[in-house]
């Protein structure tokens, strides 16, 4: 029988004093301290008074871990219902293998942005040596033959006789691409589709990093449900609808500066993710606003 520790938790859910709950059952302030340490018991008409005023039956106060929550009051049961033991550590175990996989992923995307930066520099220098004609590439002394086939091109190493076909998604005349531009030309746009990718991976980087953040919070007790928490989330929602919508808008506007259409178009889903994660990201302020009373925490010993 756990009876003070019962009252004890029943007590507090009511934020009630054990001055004020001595006062409400008739008796002193040292009697309910005894009671809630174990020292001694109250009479039946006292327990029956505690069951009155917490709204709950004789069983809720002996019983060993106050798991008969059906007949307590809501207010009650908001905030005692605490995660059991096993629960507890399974959301722990989720939330380190959560922000440890973003933790990892912030590493790759630092190393895919350093590869890009360096990619950025050499590419000058790479199509810098680079002349097309209407049918063959020069590359530096190598000699490689070209056919385009609607959206596939077909290269052919002179010397080895060797064969890759590239697809590109297109319905432009990628003759006319190659062979109508200059080097200068291709330098700017293969620089400007790096920074494209740069920013990209910015983006997922720092979601990444607020999801990390996130995680780290609710394994160490926190409710998602909390102010530093709910930052996280809008952050993560308003990076999350320019990783959905940079794709379109940038491609467009590689369009406009190539010349080139790359059939990009306008995907109704689109709206609709940015709509559903705009939702969620008010969904968890207002849930923030409805969790108060349980000072935003998670975890602890299930008879606390």
């Amino acid at each position: 029988m756990k009876f003070g520790e019962n009252l004890q938790k029943l007590r507090k859910s009511k934020k009630m004093s054990q001055e004020e709950l001595a006062e409400k059952v008739e008796v002193s302030r040292q009697s309910i301290s005894k009671w809630e340490r174990g020292e001694s018991y109250p009479t039946m008409n006292n327990i029956m008074v505690l069951c009155e005023i917490f709204r709950c039956n004789i069983n809720d106060l002996v019983h060993e871990s106050l798991t008969d929550i059906n007949s307590l009051d809501e207010e009650i049961k908001m905030n005692v219902v605490k995660f059991k033991k096993e629960k507890q550590e399974k959301m722990k175990g989720i939330s380190k293998a959560i922000y440890t996989i973003a933790k990892v992923g912030k590493i790759i995307m630092l190393i895919s942005a350093i590869v890009i930066i360096i990619s950025m520099v050499i590419i000058p220098v790479v199509v810098g040596g680079i002349d097309i004609s209407d049918t063959e590439v020069k590359f530096y002394g190598q000699i490689y033959q070209y056919k385009v086939n609607n959206n596939t091109i077909n290269i052919i190493e002179e010397k080895t006789g060797r064969s890759t076909d590239i697809y590109v998604d297109t319905s432009s005349n990628l003759q006319d691409y190659f062979t109508k531009h200059s080097t200068t030309y291709y330098i700017l746009t293969g620089e400007f589709i790096a920074i494209c990718l740069l920013a990209f991976l910015t983006i997922i980087f720092y979601i990444l990093k607020y999801i990390e953040k996130l995680f780290v919070n609710i394994h160490n007790e926190n409710t998602p449900f909390t102010m530093e928490n709910i930052k996280y989330i809008r952050r993560i929602a308003t990076l999350l609808i320019i990783a959905i919508i940079a794709p379109t808008v940038l491609g467009i506007l590689f369009q406009a500066i190539a010349q080139i259409d790359m059939n990009v178009d306008v995907e109704l889903m689109d709206f609709i993710l940015v709509l559903i994660i705009f939702s969620m990201a008010y969904i968890f302020e207002y849930g923030y606003e409805l969790q108060l009373d349980s000072k935003g925490k998670m975890y602890g010993d299930e008879n606390e």
